[in-house]
C-alpha cells in the first residue's frame, strides 16, 4: 500500500536512530553520531521541496540515568550539522514502562511536532525504522513510511502500510506524492 493520495504532505518527521543515523545503543555521544548512507542527500531533497522538517526521537538512555538531556541535545545538534537543519526536535526522555504520552508508539511527538510546525497532523509524513515510528504516526493522524533495517521484525514490516527499501526510497515516495498533489 502506498500513501494516501487524497491526502496534502506538507511536512516530513524523522526517527533518529536507524533512520536518520546508525544506530548506537543508547548513544548521546556526538562524536558516535555517523549518517545513514544517503540521509544529507535525502533530507535535503525533501528541504528543496518545500516540506517542514522534524525528527521524533525515543531517548530512554535518559531515563535509565546513562545520559543527561544536555548530552542528548548535544548528539541530536550533531545530527542536525551533519544531516539536518531540523525545525523541530521532539524528545521522549522516558522508558518504557513510564506511561507516558509521548514514547513511540503513542502519539504525543508527532502531535506536538505538528502543534510547533503549524500543520495538522494529517499533512504529515513519519519515516522510521521501526513499528513504534508507523504506530505513532497512525495514531497521530499522520502517514507513516518503514524503512526496514536487519533489527525491524517481519511483524512490523507486514503491518506497516508503506515500505521503502531505504531512506532515499522513502523520501522519494513522499515527494513523488507531493509532486502529484501539487500537479
Amino acid at each position: 500500500m502506498a500513501l494516501d493520495p487524497d491526502r496534502t504532505v506538507r511536512g516530513l518527521l524523522f526517527d533518529r536512530d536507524d533512520t536518520l543515523v546508525i544506530d548506537v545503543p543508547y548513544n548521546a555521544d556526538p562524536h558516535r553520531v555517523v549518517p545513514v548512507p544517503g540521509a544529507h542527500r535525502a533530507v535535503e531533497r525533501a528541504r528543496a521541496a518545500g516540506l517542514r522538517l522534524g525528527v521524533v526521537t525515543n531517548q530512554s538512555v535518559i531515563a535509565k540515568g546513562m545520559a543527561t538531556r544536555e548530552q542528548v541535545d548535544a548528539t541530536n545538534a550533531r545530527v542536525d550539522e551533519l544531516v539536518g537543519p531540523f525545525e523541530v526536535w521532539c524528545v521522549c526522555p522516558h522508558d518504557a514502562g513510564d506511561d507516558c504520552a509521548c514514547r513511540k508508539p503513542r502519539p504525543g511527538m508527532v502531535l506536538e511536532a505538528a502543534e510547533r510546525l503549524g500543520l495538522p497532523p494529517e499533512s504529515l509524513v513519519v519515516i522510521g525504522d521501526i513499528g513504534a515510528d508507523v504506530g505513532a504516526a497512525v495514531a497521530a493522524g499522520a502517514q507513516g513510511v518503514l524503512v526496514p533495517t536487519p533489527r525491524t521484525r517481519a511483524e512490523e514490516v507486514d503491518a506497516a502500510p508503506t515500505v521503502a527499501d531505504s531512506l532515499e526510497e522513502a523520501v522519494a515516495l513522499v515527494l513523488g506524492h507531493v509532486a502529484a498533489v501539487r500537479a
